[in-house]
């Protein structure tokens, strides 16, 4: 376990056996606080700083930890830190009497107390507590990271959130507003009559998206088994069975690389809505995100990796052909051949990978990812994919190269994922044989073959809308944090040796 290395005269191992030997006294004296299994508060730090008027004069209990101390005589002033903010605490001898105050003084910055007494206003105008009792509730046996140089190391923060949300409080903003952003999401759905459902974690196959999964073994059956990498052939096997509007929130994981936008265990809501297609789904976004930044945020206006966002309804919608035309100058549209569309990209410089098939729809999808992506700044929906990096999505009554499927960028970013769900389950077979064959050449993120999925389509199907959004990233939209660490609470770190 790392340690916080406090900037004073004191070694870090000194000041530990200090803190244990006041603990030690406490306890001889019979007042350990470790068995105090309750403090009644009534008040907190933000509720008596916004309503000074209606605090003032009262006697109020409030409880929190100690985050500074100033003062040796006979008057302290201390900074009480609870879960809404902080508060001054004015301890004065006369008030506690000598016994109680010589035993106040020798609690140390990070314990934790509850305390009695009255609000008033220091000389200064400071909003503060003048103590009348105070109980040790607590006791802190480690130093907290010295007050000015904090606690600013990003992987120290990461690995002891405990710590980062101590000595930097501002952080717990961040898991407010995605608390925020989750709950106005299920508001919006449930307003839209939408059931919120559970789905297995643990499968047998591991399907619903192109994904390197995670195995475990399960003891009594003896069998392998996959963490889910997506929530989609469950959901649509309940829109099979006639539940036509259902959604689930809830942790994704997949075995993969680690970015600032990728962590392999994250959050996502997939719902799915029968007799609706890829545009309700848009709809659905945009009125998700820009009614959450408006509801939370009170504008649409945000600043996410150095660009200003509008998050303004009537978001642009865009086709990959028009998109590639546009930002790459190629016009897949009058393309025809796959040899002349591959030959296309490669003029540009853009290549396919060595597993994918060289056709037009993957030429295609090529210059979109390598070419277009880095452009799209402010809320872009990408729509009409290629079928080849569709399996499950209905092909386009237009030109059946495509399909209706759409993503949405903001900030080069992709936020979420949207089909008209494939329905057809002749058709469905036919794509997840491709994805098998790629698997067998090598692709060990391709669509596993899932019988009972196809067994389940053929049953009937209704035309049905899905999608799927990323939580974290929607989150750090909303809070304008540049890595996915900043809105997990404990993101997947390497193990300290």
């Amino acid at each position: 376990m790392a340690k916080f290395e406090p900037q004073t005269e004191m070694s870090y191992s000194d000041q530990v056996q200090v803190r244990r030997d006041k603990l030690a006294a406490l306890q001889a004296e019979g007042r350990d606080p470790f068995l105090q299994t309750k403090f009644d508060f009534n008040a907190d730090s933000a509720a008596i700083k916004a309503d000074y008027e209606g605090y003032e004069g009262k006697t109020v209990r409030v409880a929190g930890r100690l985050m500074s101390k100033r003062g040796q005589g006979k008057v302290m002033f201390c900074d009480l830190q609870d879960c809404t903010g902080r508060i001054q605490l004015f301890v004065k001898i006369d008030e506690l009497g000598e016994e109680e105050y010589a035993r106040f003084k020798k609690n140390d910055i990070g314990d934790i107390v509850g305390v009695e007494g009255e609000v008033f206003k220091t000389k200064t105008e400071e909003i503060s507590v003048r103590a009348k009792t105070v109980t040790l509730l607590s006791k802190s046996l480690l130093p907290l990271p010295e007050k000015y140089h904090g606690l600013t190391d990003k992987e120290i923060r990461f690995r002891q959130r405990y710590v980062d949300l101590m000595v930097n409080p501002e952080v717990k903003q961040n898991f407010v507003i995605r608390s925020k952003f989750i709950k106005f999401m299920r508001n919006y759905l449930d307003n839209m009559n939408y059931i919120e459902v559970e789905t297995p974690v643990l499968n047998t196959i591991a399907g619903g998206a192109s994904a390197r999964p995670f195995i475990t073994h399960h003891n009594t059956l003896d069998i392998d088994m996959f963490m889910r990498i997506a929530t989609e052939l469950p959901l649509k096997r309940l829109i099979i069975g006639g539940m036509d509007r259902v959604y689930e929130i809830g942790r994704i994981f997949r075995n993969e690389g680690m970015d600032p936008k990728h962590n392999p265990e994250f959050t996502s809501v997939e719902l799915y809505q029968a007799y609706a297609d890829f545009h309700d789904m848009m709809d659905i976004a945009e009125g998700i995100i820009s009614g959450a930044a408006q509801e939370i945020l009170g504008t649409y206006q945000v600043e996410w990796m150095g660009e200003q966002i509008d998050l303004t309804p009537g978001w642009r919608r865009l086709t990959m052909v028009d998109a590639v035309k546009e930002y790459v100058g190629i016009d897949f549209g009058a393309i025809t051949d796959d040899a002349e569309a591959v030959a296309a990209a490669k003029a540009k410089g853009v290549e396919l990978a060595d597993a994918a098939e060289k056709t037009w729809g993957n030429a295609l999808y090529a210059c979109f990812d390598q070419r277009v992506e880095e452009h799209l700044i402010q809320p872009t929906f990408i729509t009409m994919y290629p079928v080849e990096v569709s399996p499950l999505t209905k092909r386009s009554p237009v030109d059946p190269r495509l399909t209706e499927r759409f993503e949405l960028f903001i900030c080069h970013s992709e936020l979420a994922n949207a089909y008209s769900e494939l329905n057809d389950p002749i058709d469905q077979r036919g794509r997840f044989m491709k994805q098998v064959e790629q698997r067998e050449r090598g692709d060990d993120e391709t669509e596993m073959l899932d019988e009972d999925f196809l067994n389940a389509m053929e049953y009937g199907m209704p035309p049905t809308g899905g999608m799927g959004m990323g939580i974290d990233r929607c989150v750090m939209l909303l809070t304008g944090t540049d890595t996915i660490r900043e809105v997990i609470l404990f993101p997947t770190m390497r193990p300290l040796e």
